[in-house]
C-alpha cells in the first residue's frame, strides 16, 4: 500500500511520490522567537516530528529544515519591555524553544536557518522579483505586485477581491503603507528603517525584511527551488504561505512545494487559546504543573515569563505536571487535520493511555530476564506492524497507528499481571518477547520513549498502574453484574489510596492519581 497524504494545495489526498527516489526534502515554519511556546506549537511540532519519524521509517532519507523568525515587530516590541535588544530576545527564546522540544523528544532539525542570518540571499530574491516586474520600491520600502501573479490564492482557495489589504506582515500601519502601495492587495518584502530598530543596507536604503519573504529565500538556500513538502501550522495558510508561492514561483518559474500539509489547531475547553481568555497555556507550565485544572482561572502569561497558578483559597488546586510522553500522546491520539480540544478530561485520558503504553514498555526491562528472553532475537508481530503502517499510509492516521499500540501494551500489561500474581505465564516468552520488541519499534516511530520505573508512574500504596486497571476492570465487571455494593467497594478502595475514578458517558471509566 503506498503512502497517501492530504495536500492543501491540491485539497485531496494523493499518492506520496518524491522528486528524488528515496529522499524527501522537508521544510517547516518555524516560530517567532518572542516567547515561551505554548501547546498550539507543541502540536505543531509533534506533528511534524511524527511525520518526518515515519518517513525514516520507511526507508527515506530525510533533511528536515526548520527555521528561527528572529527579525519582527514583536521580538523588537518585547526588547523595550525588557530594555533589552532583538539578538538578546531571540537568543533567549531559541533556547527556551529548545528546552521545551526537548522535553517533548522532537528531534533537532537538519539545519535553523535564521532571518538575519540570510539578509544576502533575501535581497538577492527581492532583486529577482523587481527585475521580472514583480516588485517594486516606493519610499524606502519594497512590495509584491499582487496582482501581477495570475495564481494567487491557490492555496488558500480565496479570491482576490475578498482578501483584505495589509498582508504584508504583522503589526503593520496600513495607513502609512496605503499611501506608498500601487494596490492595497500588495504586501511588503523590503522595510525601510525605523529609528531604533536593527537594520541592513541594501539599494533601497537601509531596511529590514518582510516576513514572508524571509522564509522563500530560507527554503532556497536550504533545500533548493523546489522541495516534497512545505509543512506548517493551518494558520500560516493565508498569508504567509500563500505569499511564499507567490515570491519564490515568481522568481523561479517552478512550484515551490509538490505538497503542503497543515496541522489544525487545538482550542482549550471548546474556546480559541488566547491570553485575554486566560486560557493561554506554555508549554512550560503543562509540563511543570503550573497550570490551573479549572483552565477557566488561568492567568495570562506573565511577559517575558510563563504563567502558573498558586492554590488559593476557595479556588481550584494546581494541576499536577503532565509527562512530556502523556503531551505527546494527546496530540496523536487525534489526526493532524482535526482540531483537538485540550480539557481536563482529554489530558486525564492522555496521561491513562500513556500509562498503558509505559507499562507494556516496562514489561521487557520487567521480566526478561525472568522469561529467558533470547536478546539476539529481532523477529516482530507482523500483523501488528501492518495494521500500524496501513493506518499510517492513511495521511498519516496516527488514532488508528496508536490503537495497534494500545492493543499489544494492553496484552502485555495483562500478561505482568499474571507474573507478578501466579509467577509464570501460559504464553510462550517468545511471543511475549515478539509482541514487546514491536511495542518498542512502534512507539519509537511516534517518539514515544518508555519511562524508567520511579519517575513518573510510582506506585500508589503499592498498586501500579497496571493494577489499577484491572481494578477498574473489576469493577466494571461488577456493576455488569448488578453487584453495585462491590463496584462501590472498589472505588472507595482506590479513592483511598488516592486514585479518582471519572465514569464516561460511553461506559468507559478514566482515572488519575491526586
Amino acid at each position: 500500500m503506498p503512502l497517501t497524504l492530504y495536500n492543501s494545495l491540491t485539497r485531496r489526498e494523493s499518492p506520496f511520490e518524491p522528486l528524488e527516489p528515496g529522499k524527501v526534502r522537508m521544510y517547516c515554519c518555524g516560530v517567532t522567537v518572542y516567547d515561551y511556546c505554548h501547546v498550539g506549537h507543541a502540536r505543531a511540532y509533534i506533528v511534524w516530528d511524527m511525520v518526518r519519524r515515519y518517513l525514516m521509517w520507511r526507508g527515506y532519507d530525510v533533511r528536515y529544515v526548520q527555521n528561527f523568525t528572529d527579525i519582527d515587530d514583536k521580538i523588537l516590541d518585547r526588547a523595550r519591555e525588557t530594555n533589552s535588544t532583538m539578538e538578546a530576545v531571540a537568543e533567549r527564546f531559541i533556547d527556551e524553544y529548545f528546552v521545551d522540544m526537548d522535553k517533548l523528544n522532537i528531534l533537532r532539525a537538519d539545519e535553523y536557518p535564521r532571518a538575519t542570518h540570510t539578509i544576502d540571499g533575501i535581497k538577492r530574491l527581492i532583486h529577482e522579483l523587481e527585475n521580472k516586474g514583480y516588485a517594486y520600491a516606493s519610499g524606502g520600502d519594497v512590495y509584491y505586485k499582487v496582482r501581477q501573479f495570475a495564481d494567487y490564492g491557490k492555496l488558500s482557495g480565496r479570491k482576490l477581491e475578498e482578501m483584505q489589504a495589509g498582508a504584508s506582515g504583522r503589526l503593520e500601519t496600513a495607513e502609512i503603507e496605503a499611501q506608498k502601495k500601487q494596490d492595497s492587495s500588495d504586501f511588503a518584502l523590503w522595510k525601510s528603517a525605523k529609528q531604533g530598530e536593527p537594520a541592513w543596507d541594501s539599494s533601497w536604503g537601509k531596511g529590514r525584511p518582510g516576513w514572508h519573504i524571509e522564509c522563500s529565500a530560507m527554503v532556497r538556500d536550504c533545500l533548493g527551488e523546489t522541495i516534497d513538502i512545505h509543512c506548517g501550522g493551518s494558520d500560516l495558510t493565508f498569508p504567509h504561505h500563500e505569499n511564499e508561492i507567490a515570491q519564490s514561483e515568481a522568481a523561479t518559474g517552478k512550484s515551490l512545494a509538490n505538497y503542503w500539509m497543515h496541522n489544525a489547531f487545538v482550542t482549550v475547553n471548546g474556546k480559541k487559546m488566547s491570553k485575554s481568555l486566560h486560557n493561554f497555556i506554555t508549554i512550560r507550565d503543562l509540563l511543570d504543573g503550573n497550570w490551573s485544572g479549572d483552565l477557566e482561572s488561568n492567568p495570562p502569561a506573565a511577559q517575558g515569563g510563563h504563567g502558573g497558578t498558586a492554590p488559593t483559597q476557595g479556588g481550584s488546586q494546581n494541576a499536577k505536571a503532565v509527562e512530556p510522553m502523556a503531551v505527546r500522546l494527546f496530540v496523536l491520539m487525534a489526526q493532524y487535520r482535526s482540531q483537538i480540544d485540550f480539557t481536563e478530561e482529554a489530558i486525564a485520558n492522555a496521561r491513562n493511555g500513556w500509562n498503558t503504553i509505559n507499562e507494556g514498555l516496562l514489561f521487557g526491562l520487567r521480566y526478561g530476564s525472568q522469561l529467558s528472553w533470547d536478546v539476539e532475537k529481532t523477529g516482530q508481530d507482523s500483523k501488528a506492524v501492518q495494521e500500524f503502517q496501513s493506518a499510517m499510509d492513511n495521511d498519516f492516521n496516527t488514532p488508528g497507528a496508536v490503537t495497534v499500540l494500545f492493543e499489544l501494551a494492553k496484552e502485555l500489561g495483562k500478561e505482568g499481571n499474571v507474573l507478578v500474581h501466579q509467577g509464570k505465564t501460559e504464553t510462550s516468552p517468545e511471543l511475549l518477547q515478539q509482541k514487546w520488541l514491536t511495542l518498542v519499534n512502534l512507539t519509537g516511530v511516534l517518539g514515544l520513549e518508555v519511562q524508567p520505573e520511579g519517575d513518573s508512574n510510582d506506585a500508589v500504596d503499592g498498586l501500579s498502574d497496571g493494577e489499577i486497571e484491572v481494578m477498574i476492570q473489576q469493577r466494571k465487571d461488577a456493576r455488569k453484574a448488578k453487584n453495585f455494593a462491590e463496584g462501590d467497594r472498589i472505588r472507595n478502595e482506590l479513592k483511598d489510596k488516592g486514585i479518582t475514578l471519572i465514569d464516561q458517558k460511553d461506559g468507559t471509566t478514566i482515572w488519575h492519581r491526586g
